[in-house]
């Protein structure tokens, strides 16, 4: 049940909110690198792991939204 349940917008959701309340903290530019690429390990390992593939919507999704924070950082110092 609880692999359904994260298999939808659950799965995007909890790491949006963790990764906004980070976004207040003022991380710098090389931490939230950092943060997208454990994302995307993560990803790669999840996906590898028998039980661990049902859950791996959640560190593509704080790959993605970190690269959606970053991209408005940087949009943020140009305006």
């Amino acid at each position: 049940m609880l692999q359904r349940a994260l298999g939808s917008g659950w799965g995007v959701l909890i790491p949006g909110v963790l990764l906004v309340g980070l976004g207040f903290v003022g991380l710098s530019v090389d931490v939230w690198r950092s943060l997208i690429a454990l994302g995307l390990l993560l990803t790669g390992v999840m996906i590898w792991h028998r039980q661990l593939r049902h859950f791996v919507l959640l560190p593509s999704a704080f790959a993605l939204i970190s690269g959606m924070m970053l991209v408005l950082m940087s949009l943020k110092q140009m305006g």
